[in-house]
């Protein structure tokens, strides 16, 4: 192929390089200008603030507590010869109700000594009292006035007056004691209880001190819950046990289902900071917590086990209520007004478990971005779903 041929074709490859080139960049579309103000505010969401009275509810977590929970011990010795059906493990007992009995044998036996005991030294004092009548008449019959008080008293035979009366005493309460030993045979409950454990059994041979069994009652349970000590101030406390403190809802995410609650009330703030969280100790005192009576319906509580309590928190009036996670870093809130953000400082007066409560910085109806934004600062625009589809409205009626 000759040189000039070779020339001829780059140079028509050339020229339709330049053509299609030119073509390219004649027929690309121009962008439009109209609108990119718009496009450039940022679209948020907003939720207007709420200004009321509200009652805010604190929630803590705790453990279950028994209020009455003795260890059962006897405090005489001797063969357990009956135990009763309801003294097992998870069984039910009225107070006053017979648990154990051990035998009475020799405590009986010891009684009716003691008696004879008694009996003996009730008739040594009657015997010493004929004897003091008679000291007394042959002192008169020897009329002798010079005795001193001591030998008068001897002659009158005080000492042994004194010695009978000092062992009818003894005798009498030997007598007491015996009886006492021979009722402590028979081991009552103390209260209403729930039996936790039971350790003896009818043929056991039991000592005083004992562990017998573990009894706990039935009527009310505590829970234990740590409080932060600045939320303390917000709660009620009865003066006086006639008196409730601050209803108390109870929950127990792990073991009942989302409806179920017990319901309580704060009985006592214990005075002293939980040694490891620094937190302040309360007491939630619930009624009948095993549903024995009234709360039937109730789920029950279990002792030892982590419940969630909410408690409800003295009212306070006029203050801005706002979501917690909308208080941004530093107590700050993302409010848009006239189509800009507003970065405002906030004075928190108390949070909740959901809520903070405002004393300053926002008024009833302002405008809340609750959007997260990458880009924040004073004065950047802003707009909402409902402004854009304003703005498409009026385009079209233009």
């Amino acid at each position: 192929m000759s040189k000039k041929r070779i020339l001829i074709i780059c140079g028509v490859i050339l020229l339709i390089a330049v053509v299609i080139t030119a073509f390219i960049f004649l027929t690309e579309p121009t962008a439009q200008s109209e609108g990119a103000t718009k496009q450039m505010a940022m679209l948020v969401k907003v939720e207007p603030a709420e200004k009321g009275d509200f009652n805010p509810i604190i929630v803590a977590t705790g453990t279950v507590r028994p209020v009455e929970d003795v260890m059962l011990s006897p405090l005489v010795g001797g063969q357990v010869i009956r135990r009763d059906d309801s003294f097992t493990p998870g069984g039910f007992v009225k107070k006053g109700e017979v648990l154990l009995q051990i035998d009475p044998s020799d405590y009986r036996n010891t009684l009716e000594l003691r008696k004879s005991e008694l009996q003996q030294a009730e008739t040594d004092l009657d015997v010493e009292m004929g004897r003091q009548e008679v000291a007394e008449q042959d002192l008169e019959l020897l009329g002798i006035d010079s005795l001193s008080k001591s030998q008068k008293s001897l002659v009158l035979r005080k000492p042994q007056l004194n010695s009978v009366e000092a062992n009818l005493k003894s005798a009498r309460a030997s007598v007491q004691q015996a009886q006492l030993n021979l009722s402590r045979t028979t081991i009552k409950a103390p209260f209403d209880a729930h039996i936790l454990s039971q350790n003896v059994t009818i043929g056991s041979q039991v000592s005083p001190g004992d562990d017998l069994g573990r009894l706990v009652g039935t009527d009310f349970y505590w829970i234990d819950l740590t409080v932060p000590v600045n939320k303390i101030k917000w709660l009620h406390f009865p003066s006086s046990d006639s008196e409730k403190g601050s209803p108390v809802k109870i929950m127990s995410t792990s073991a009942w289902n989302k409806d179920e609650f017990r319901e309580g009330y704060l009985y006592k703030q214990v005075g002293a900071l939980d040694d490891q969280t620094r937190l302040a100790r309360v007491l939630v005192r619930v009624p009948d917590p095993l549903g024995r009576n009234s709360e039937k319906d109730k789920p029950e509580l279990m002792i030892g086990s982590f419940v969630e309590a909410h408690m409800q928190a003295e009212e306070i009036k006029g203050f801005v209520r706002l979501n917690r996670d909308l208080i941004r870093s530093n107590n700050t809130v993302w409010v848009m007004q006239d189509g800009e953000l507003q970065i405002r400082e906030v004075e928190i007066l108390l949070t909740d478990s959901k809520y903070a409560y405002i004393s300053s910085g926002l008024e009833d109806g302002d405008s809340i971005v609750v959007t997260n934004l990458s880009t924040v600062s004073n004065g950047i625009k802003l707009r909402t779903a409902k402004d854009s589809t304003s703005g498409e409205n009026n385009e079209m009626m233009n």
